[in-house]
């Protein structure tokens, strides 16, 4: 067992060079950057779902850097008319702001100046409407899940792929600079292999994703159930299944797409490895029996590693439940040296191998010396955490790589890879199957069938 060669001293002093160029829009070139502020064409945006989301930070968060990277919202689609009647006022009334409605993503591109769009809608629409996007001639930036079976997420990817279009997952973590600082941490060699993660996600909150009195005013003559189907098979007309749509599969997967999708990405990220070699999972409605059918608790255990090396890897555990707050959001990777904790943005020796351990075996000592991430990056744990915060960067690099055609921070491949873990846990949540990849196939194998919703 070696010492980290790379000292925490050369560690911030590399990084601390390095934050000098990490703008807003990181990975773009000040070439690129002058190209953007230079260029007179304005660039006109859709709205794609006036979800709340959309609302409360995707919409806010463009307009942020609307006028000085000269781009504009041109129209809302929603098939419901009263989401698209509060956009054109909300939009009008909060930031005088006058923009058009179409009934349907057809009517959005067939006007014929839609050059880009933020994708805000149901979480098994979201790879389906990226195809009609990038086939629209169309950027995008999506929100995550990208897609919730592998059907959806093969033709998504090859539709973007084909076109050559900039897609922006809503993967914020991707933008966050405590995660940029944690990525060049572990990739500078100073923390060591990958041991293990743990990560949680848990809340107390039976109205999580409830929405009652809008499932009680809605009417199936204001929308477009079988426009809202998409490729889902048709059943008679569900408002919960509309409003409340995370708690019931096929539409959503739930807490694996919503809250796991997040976090899983930071592994693939960190560790360079684009999915789990297997999952085996549980879970349950344990508590919140309202109707819903997807779980208010589950744990899944990953393995991941070099497919062509058994012998090496790490575990992920990941556990996430609706029913007690405990322990909140957390996110620790483990190494032989201790452990890179995203809760509290600190690198400890915390369960680092000890001397009087370690020379038993004829080892040496191997404890990470303690620093903050805030030593290097502005410390951030939440997606939405002011003006200046990981999602209005997240959109601005977006918005930056619609100018400039360099590739933005969470590409498809990100959203196809955590797609990838996220349909995995599904199976095993669902067929209780032990699930692993066919990476030659790319089919997720839930007891060595091929797992279909």
């Amino acid at each position: 067992m070696k010492n980290n060669s790379l000292t925490r001293k050369d560690f911030l002093k590399k990084s601390t060079i390095g934050a000098i160029g990490l703008t807003a829009g990181m990975g773009i070139s000040a070439k690129s950057y002058g190209r953007i502020l230079g260029s007179n064409d304005r660039i006109r945006v859709g709205i794609v779902g006036y979800s709340a989301r959309a609302r409360a930070s995707l919409i806010p968060t463009f307009l942020e850097h609307a006028n000085e990277l000269n781009f504009e919202f041109a129209a809302v689609s929603d098939i419901w008319n009263r989401r698209r009647d509060e956009a054109v006022a909300d939009l009008k009334e909060e930031y005088n702001i006058t923009i058009d409605k179409a009934r349907n993503n057809e009517e959005l591109y067939e006007r014929g100046d839609i050059d880009a769009v933020i994708i805000s809608t149901a979480d098994f629409q979201h790879a389906l409407h990226t195809i009609e996007a990038v086939e629209a001639n169309c950027d995008a930036f999506v929100e995550k899940p990208f897609a919730e079976t592998m059907e959806d997420n093969r033709a998504a990817r090859e539709a973007v792929e084909r076109t050559g279009k900039i897609i922006q997952i809503g993967s914020q973590r991707r933008s966050g600079r405590n995660y940029h600082a944690a990525y060049d941490f572990i990739k500078s060699g100073a923390f060591g292999d990958i041991v293990s993660v743990e990560m949680t996600w848990n809340v107390n909150q039976p109205g999580r994703w409830r929405l009652p009195r809008l499932t009680s005013e809605i009417r199936e003559s204001d929308t477009d159930w079988t426009r809202y189907l998409m490729n889902r098979p048709y059943e008679p007309w569900d408002p919960r299944k509309y409003l409340e749509y995370r708690l019931f599969w096929p539409y959503s997967s739930g807490i694996p797409g919503q809250w796991m999708a997040h976090q899983i990405d930071t592994v693939h990220w960190f560790s360079g490895l684009q999915h789990p070699r297997s999952v085996a999972a549980n879970g349950g409605i344990y508590l919140w029996k309202d109707g819903r059918e997807n779980f208010d608790t589950m744990t899944a255990v990953f393995d991941y590693g070099p497919l062509d090396d058994p012998s090496s890897g790490f575990q992920v555990v990941y556990s996430s439940r609706f029913t007690n707050s405990a322990g909140g959001v957390k996110e620790i990777y483990y190494s032989n040296g201790g452990e890179l904790n995203l809760d509290t943005n600190r690198v400890s020796p915390n369960g680092g191998l000890q001397e009087n351990h370690a020379s038993a075996m004829g080892m040496k000592e191997n404890l990470l010396e303690e620093f903050s991430l805030a030593d290097t990056a502005a410390v951030e744990t939440d997606a939405d955490t002011g003006a200046d915060n990981m999602t209005s960067r997240h959109m601005r690099n977006w918005m930056e790589c619609v100018r400039s055609r360099e590739t933005p921070n969470a590409d498809v491949m990100s959203g196809y890879n955590h797609s990838i873990a996220n349909i995995m846990t599904t199976a095993a949540l669902r067929t209780g199957e032990y699930v692993t990849f066919d990476s030659e196939k790319q089919e997720v194998m839930a007891g060595g069938k091929v797992f279909h919703y």
